[in-house]
């Protein structure tokens, strides 16, 4: 596994390196955005950690970027902040997992493993701002579960899940080139930006029950 972190404060930088690589966790980082973006331009990584609050550019504000340039690693918001807009923020713009800086060492090495299988991870003390968030973003304007086709309809319950896309496809019985279709499909049919927010759409609205 390779990590790259973006986090201007440098003890906490050098001391998440330390954990990782004790961990056998290849991991290099930047101070500052800016370098972290222009790093990742020619970098292949797993997994990009993401601090949310820098002095010269903000996490969320990264994210718009990375999602901008189709940036295919997942990004992990790792953060101290447990406010609802934060995390509103960071799932609308993509990204895949929303840690908290003071939680303990092996939890992290085990959420960036599901990360890599493909799952969305959210800190067990934000669940509930989560259901806040999604009870106030996605009531009035969530597009109709109806206009996806069953298949659609049961690949976007495997992804709320979090289940990988090898995964969905063994469930199903089909490839993961289709598993991937399927979900670019739902994606643009239900006009969402990423695997997070058609998880917590279907979550919140019962549509696999």
């Amino acid at each position: 596994m390779n990590i790259y972190i973006i986090d201007d404060h440098t003890l906490f930088r050098n001391g998440l390196i330390a954990l990782l690589e004790s961990k056998n966790i290849s991991a290099s980082a930047a101070s500052s955005p800016e370098q972290g973006l222009e790093e990742l331009a020619s970098l292949e990584v797993d997994i990009i950690l993401l601090d949310l609050r820098m002095p010269q550019m903000s996490g969320v504000e990264v994210l718009q970027i990375l999602k901008a340039r189709k940036t295919i690693a997942p990004v992990v918001m790792l953060t101290t902040s447990t406010e609802e807009k934060d995390l509103r923020d960071c799932l609308k713009y993509g990204a895949q997992g929303y840690l908290l800086k003071d939680m303990d060492p092996d939890e992290l090495v085990d959420a960036l493993d599901e990360v890599l299988k493909g799952s969305i991870i959210v800190a067990q003390d934000m669940t509930h701002i989560l259901a806040k968030v999604l009870r106030n973003e996605l009531t009035d304007s969530e597009p109709l579960f109806e206009v996806l086709t069953n298949r659609e309809k049961e690949v976007a319950c495997q992804v709320s899940i979090g289940y990988s896309n090898k995964v969905i496809a063994r469930e199903l019985g089909i490839s993961d080139g289709t598993v991937k279709l399927h979900v670019k499909s739902i994606l643009k049919k239900l006009s969402l930006s990423s695997r997070v927010e058609v998880a917590v759409m279907v979550t919140e609205k019962g549509c696999c029950k």
